[in-house]
């Protein structure tokens, strides 16, 4: 090798060298001020409850304030959109899955690319679905949903948050063959309303949001969503339990930064958040909201995305599932 050859060699080990201690250096002095995470979902909802718990504790392990910032609107594009938008690295973007694994999917054209430009950290929490009926209604069960959708076809009629339920339940009532209109709703509080005085038969939502109607005795659970039976509604089984595994569905909801973010202190945070969420103290206090802690590494959460990702542009062939503009 020649002398100049070498020199390029050296260069560029001691540059690697650099720019590794570099970013060691920044992990091990990051926050050196206040952390912004930003939500882009309105305050009050399931993901805005876990980020308010985990940041406090995020503060008193990191020495800074950490501060929610809600930006909702657009399905949550406003809120990503911001995210991208701030040069700042103290900002983190902490929401659930389906602006990495549905958006892509629902919406032709996104002001961003959340496969590049978004750097997942670590998964926090499971927001479990749950499946609700009017208590008006004479469906105690996903046994009696069936049969009674299959007894009068195209007279049940159901809601669902966007994300999730379009897919996972929509995707069971067509390869089912079960005929139930649906209807849109662009907020959660009119779908409620509507469920309770009977106006829609089925609604799947957040079991933490659906549990004030529950509780007010307007509607019942047929079944949760997730792998598990939940401490907050020890008497409701599981999908799976109920006979029908291929409607578990859950968002998991966690920390992202923006492309470019340092190995080490993508790794940094997701270690603390890890240890954090670790506490049992966090971990009652999202199953009596209708949540399941979560824990993960970087890949693994990524992973778990891609995953996610796969099985609903599976589904959304299986509805044939048209992209928005």
């Amino acid at each position: 090798m020649s002398v100049s050859g070498r020199s390029s060699v050296v260069i560029g080990i001691l540059l690697g060298v650099v720019l590794s201690w570099s970013s060691a250096v920044l992990a091990g002095d990051w926050p050196h001020r206040t952390v912004r995470l930003i939500l882009p979902v309105p305050a009050g909802s399931a993901s805005d409850f876990s980020a308010r718990l985990l940041a406090e504790r995020l503060s008193q392990r990191w020495g800074q304030a950490v501060i929610v910032d809600n930006r909702p609107g657009a399905d949550g594009v406003i809120g990503v959109s911001a995210f991208l938008g701030a040069e700042d690295d103290h900002t983190l973007l902490y929401a659930i899955s389906a602006i990495f694994t549905v958006h892509p999917i629902t919406r032709e054209k996104l002001p961003y690319d959340p496969v590049r430009e978004l750097v997942p950290i670590c998964p926090t929490s499971d927001v479990v679905l749950a499946i609700a009926a009017s208590e008006k209604s004479s469906i105690r069960s996903l046994d009696d949903l069936v049969q009674t959708a299959r007894a009068r076809p195209g007279k049940l009629n159901w809601g669902g948050s966007p994300g999730l339920p379009p897919f996972v339940v929509g995707g069971f009532f067509k390869t089912s063959k079960l005929d139930l209109a649906v209807v849109p709703y662009r907020e959660i509080a009119p779908a409620l309303q509507d469920l309770g005085e009977g106006r829609i038969d089925l609604f799947v939502h957040a079991l933490g949001v659906l549990m004030p109607q529950v509780q007010s005795g307007k509607a019942r659970l047929l079944a949760v969503a997730s792998d598990v039976r939940m401490p907050l509604v020890p008497d409701v089984p599981t999908v799976a339990e109920a006979g029908y595994p291929q409607l578990r569905m859950e968002g998991v909801v966690g920390f992202y930064g923006k492309r470019g973010m340092p190995d080490a202190l993508r790794d940094r945070i997701a270690s603390d958040v890890r240890d954090v969420a670790s506490d049992p103290d966090i971990r009652d206090r999202l199953a009596a909201v209708g949540q399941v802690a979560r824990s993960g590494s970087p890949s693994e959460f990524a992973a778990l995305l891609e995953q996610y990702h796969r099985r609903l542009a599976d589904l959304a062939k299986t509805i044939d599932f048209k992209a928005t503009q």
